[in-house]
């Protein structure tokens, strides 16, 4: 079994409303220090398989379902038990 950490993220050229608002409320928490945070989300996949059929099913997955490529794009980890 393989397990795989899909993350997606924006686009960077694409506006994040909540990572703004974060951005902005810890400034108000007074650290100045953060410039820029960014939301995502990230999947936890198990694959019954190895090698290059993970990296298929992953593409896959990610292409099909989880993107957006209009405004998102995604990296994954990949963890093999």
């Amino acid at each position: 079994m393989t397990k795989v950490r899909i993350f997606v993220t924006y686009k960077s050229s694409v506006f994040d409303p909540q990572g703004d608002t974060v951005t902005k409320t810890i400034h108000q928490l007074g650290h100045e220090e953060v410039k820029d945070v960014q939301v995502g989300k990230f999947f936890d996949v198990t694959i019954d398989a190895t090698g290059d059929q993970v990296d298929a099913v992953v593409r896959e997955i990610a292409e099909k379902l989880l993107v957006n490529f209009n405004m998102e794009t995604y990296t994954y980890q990949v963890s093999e038990d």
